[in-house]
């Protein structure tokens, strides 16, 4: 049993989906390594360093369930080596003819740098399809509440008036950077590692070169143009694209964890009828999708940073960075492939209160009008005197509990129809309906008409 809550019978659902798991347990990172070890020695049949017959003995035996993981265990902790333990159980069951063929030449980080690789496809592919998911909903909370006016918030206090939308579209915005970013950066980091001992490829002469082509296109992955045993650069940069993903996430979380609560009012997560908020406090209703999008970025975060610090290597070869990726990308990968899931779900049920939005607006008057009040102001006495004057009136005002528009024309600087004409959110809302427009003129159904 692992003590990793991704292996939980319990918990496990909180830190991982099912499909990165089963890539990632000991039995999907055996089984991928032997598809590797197969690849290799296919290739090297290709390009004539390997028997075509020995080739043909290593794919039909290197298959999992003719391999013992507590005897490739047993020998990894025997020799203290990472894939010693595995060839030697690979070989056992290989007819001998074919035994010495084997992971040819290559060396540890051939195999796991190259295993690497395909975690990172296979995680890409997850990522891309959910944050598709996310974006989707994203864009339907844009659609339906262009003109959902709310309170607009600067440092946690009220600004001026927006439109759920607008704060909607932000997030597809970023969310859609975030899809050209893993187009772009998945050419980089889907290549094989081939390397040999020092990444000289010495051992392989001059069929080396040929070999690393043939060996990517047996796996779909690249051939890089130089091995990459200590330029750690694109494990980071995975990485560090999952924490900027993550990131994203719980940002949005962050936001409906406030906007949630019982004093504002104006979002609510889906809840599903059993739901127990509290032990002790049974009203309780807690926003756990939220919270737990940000407990999970955090995580990622900090696996990122372990990726960057492989980024200073020794030499031709540090077990110490590379190593640590060990366990920093594939928890990584799975904490990701979670937060996607419940961003999700968070965001397809995700329940609007526009009355109670209306309501949190209108309930601070006038004040939230102070920009186009001052605007009118300024058109008589100039813009940073009308600032001078609405700034002073709205202090006064907020002192004394009195309204600021009311304040305003008791001083005589703005007449009631003025006033009233600020109040209309749609004054407010400056270019923000527009810019939802722009957004939701990226997805193929368009802007609203």
């Amino acid at each position: 049993m692992s003590s990793h809550l991704t292996d939980s019978v319990v918990y496990g659902h909180l830190w991982t989906v099912p499909e990165l798991h089963d890539l990632l347990d000991d039995a999907g990172r055996t089984r991928l390594w032997l598809e590797i070890l197969v690849a290799l020695a296919a290739a090297q049949a290709e390009v004539g360093l390997v028997p075509d017959d020995a080739a043909a003995a290593i794919a039909e035996h290197a298959r999992l369930g003719r391999i013992d993981l507590a005897q490739v265990g047993a020998g990894t902790r025997a020799t203290g080596h990472s894939t010693l333990g595995l060839i030697n159980a690979l070989r056992a069951v290989l007819p001998e003819s074919a035994r010495e063929w084997v992971y040819y030449g290559a060396t540890v980080q051939d195999v796991t740098d190259t295993w690497f690789a395909l975690v990172m496809r296979a995680t890409a592919d997850v990522v891309a399809r959910d944050l598709g998911r996310v974006r989707a909903a994203a864009v339907s909370l844009a659609r339906r509440h262009r003109d959902t006016v709310m309170c607009g918030r600067t440092h946690a206090q009220p600004g001026k008036p927006i439109t759920f939308g607008f704060k909607a579209a932000v997030w597809v915005d970023e969310l859609d950077r975030h899809r050209d970013r893993l187009a772009q950066l998945r050419p980089r980091v889907e290549v094989v590692q081939l390397g040999g001992a020092l990444g000289t490829l010495e051992f392989w002469g001059p069929a080396a070169l040929d070999l690393v082509g043939a060996f990517a296109a047996r796996l779909g992955l690249g051939a890089p143009d130089l091995p990459w045993l200590t330029a750690r650069d694109r494990v980071a940069e995975f990485l560090g694209f999952l924490a900027l993903v993550t990131g994203t996430l719980a940002k949005i979380g962050t936001e409906i964890v406030e906007l949630s609560r019982p004093e504002i009012g104006e979002v609510g997560e889906p809840v599903v009828a059993g739901t127990v908020g509290s032990i002790t406090m049974p009203h309780k209703r807690n926003p756990e999708l939220s919270e737990h999008l940000d407990t999970l970025a955090r995580i990622v975060r900090a696996d990122a940073g372990v990726a960057l610090e492989g980024l200073v290597a020794l030499h031709e070869r540090d077990g110490r960075g590379w190593k640590a990726e060990w366990l920093a990308l594939p928890e990584a990968c799975q904490l990701t492939g979670a937060a996607l899931g419940f961003a999700t779900r968070l965001l397809e049920g995700l329940t609007v209160d526009a009355p109670r939005m209306r309501a949190n607006l209108d309930s601070h008057g006038a004040a939230l009008a102070s920009e186009p009040l001052m605007a009118a102001l300024a058109a008589r006495i100039g813009k940073h005197s009308a600032h001078d004057a609405v700034y002073a009136a709205a202090m006064a005002a907020r002192d004394e509990g009195v309204d600021l528009g009311e304040r305003l024309v008791a001083e005589g600087l703005l007449r009631p129809e003025e006033v009233d004409a600020a109040r209309d959110p749609a004054r407010s809302l400056g270019a923000a309906t527009a810019f939802v427009d722009r957004v939701l003129a990226r997805d193929p159904a368009g802007p609203p008409t």
